[in-house]
């Protein structure tokens, strides 16, 4: 916890939270490389890694997951727009999407963008612009659904029998028709698949991805030459959300993949993958200020100014996505139960309904009014993501870098007050 004292020290220090400013998002880019280089180090040099640029579609987030040695996986014409914006090339990014349009699929083809097929319509599709394009170098490839069942998160498990996402190998002459499909058609050179994701074990995800493998070994053996050079992987690395431990780290999901799938080790294929969450979350905090607090019905209530608006997914399926608060008084002293009175605490958020809550019945050091709110795990899919960005006052974002003694911060998306709204109108 001391680097994130640290960074709430500085943040009140260089008064960044203000009476005005009632939420803002930190990004650690130090310990964003740090991920970005453990990913690296816990594979061989055949794997080439990808954000899902979902995750955190922050320009200067991009630019620097770029500047680490990432490539950008983007799954709509706008992620697109904003990896483009952030430096990536064309060659560098993947483009994913059960929903691509004919549009989409051109500007891929033309501009020699990665492709990831979704169903055999899409094929036809792209059969076509094949014929206009016949010297892209776009690396194109069908995502397979492997069908092998989900995780603990029925919205985030995106392998089950009846997936939206992706070709559906186990129905039936399905695998035989996506072989002769790949015959028929040399410039497929990738199999694409993502089995796993928040909430599903690592040998879910190893045993994916080994179905694909041994379609690619298939395919290429009923070719007679290494056609398909590429295994997309995915991401969907889990994050804990539980505690400060990273687990699973990238070196225990590498020997999972090892021990399941060796032939991705041996240099025999190119790996792509295409870590979002496990890459950005444990990377950025939500501070929030409390506005007021109140006791209803013998539960301590701390109304901030982030909830649904900024934490979406943790206000409508608090089950699944479970977040840590920690509190800290105006002067950025952390609350525990040595300084504070430990009560039932509700911390919730500003949207006017009742789900609207970040934690819910949590045993917490009392948080009176003026308190901070740092929410951790949020630097992905929180803060970034597309809701907050109709929210008033938009969340304002921070990036953090250097030492504990010599933290920089700098803002890279500003927050508007409702007054500045005004004033543009």
């Amino acid at each position: 916890m001391k680097r994130k004292q640290q960074i709430i020290h500085r943040a009140i220090n260089e008064n960044i939270l203000t009476e005005n400013l009632t939420a803002v998002g930190i990004m650690d880019f130090d310990g964003l490389k740090k991920t970005v280089t453990d990913a690296y180090q816990a594979f061989p040099e055949n794997f080439q890694h990808t954000f899902a640029v979902k995750a955190n579609a922050l320009v200067e987030v991009l630019k620097a997951l770029r500047e680490y040695g990432m490539g950008a996986e983007v799954a709509s014409p706008g992620e697109l727009k904003i990896a483009l914006a952030a430096g990536f090339t064309t060659n560098e990014i993947i483009f994913d999407s059960p929903a691509k349009t004919l549009g989409d699929l051109r500007t891929c083809i033309k501009n020699n963008i990665a492709i990831n097929i979704d169903n055999l319509q899409e094929l036809a599709r792209i059969d076509q612009l094949m014929l206009e394009y016949p010297n892209t170098q776009s690396i194109i490839g069908f995502r397979v659904n492997p069908q092998i069942g989900g995780g603990n998160i029925s919205s985030t498990s995106t392998a089950t029998a009846t997936s939206k996402f992706g070709y559906a190998l186990a129905d039936e002459n399905n695998r035989q028709a996506l072989i002769n499909i790949y015959q028929e058609r040399p410039w497929l050179k990738s199999i694409h698949t993502h089995s796993g994701s928040q909430g599903c074990a690592l040998s879910l995800m190893a045993e994916g991805i080994k179905v694909i493998t041994e379609l690619a070994e298939e395919i290429n053996t009923t070719v007679g030459t290494q056609q398909v050079t590429r295994l997309d992987i995915g991401g969907g690395l889990p994050v804990n959300f539980s505690s400060e431990d990273v687990t699973p780290s990238f070196q225990e999901y590498a020997e999972v993949l090892k021990s399941a799938v060796p032939l991705l080790f041996s240099g025999k294929y190119q790996v792509k993958t295409e870590f979002g969450r496990a890459i950005a979350a444990k990377n950025g905090v939500i501070i929030t200020r409390v506005e007021y607090t109140k006791n209803s019905g013998g539960r301590h209530i701390a109304t901030t100014h982030a909830g649904a608006q900024i934490m979406t997914r943790t206000a409508f399926l608090p089950k699944s996505w479970p977040l840590r608060v920690t509190g800290f008084t105006c002067s950025g002293v952390q609350r525990t139960a040595e300084n504070s009175a430990v009560v039932v605490t509700d911390v919730a958020g500003p949207c006017c309904f009742a789900g609207d809550l970040i934690c819910v019945e949590k045993p917490l050091p009392k948080l009176t009014v003026n308190d901070y709110v740092m929410v951790h795990d949020t630097g992905g899919y929180y803060f970034s993501n597309h809701f907050d960005y109709n929210s008033l006052p938009r969340i304002g974002v921070y990036a953090v870098s250097g030492d504990n003694d010599n933290l920089q911060i700098n803002c890279i998306r500003r927050a508007d007050s409702l007054e500045d709204v005004l004033n543009k109108m």
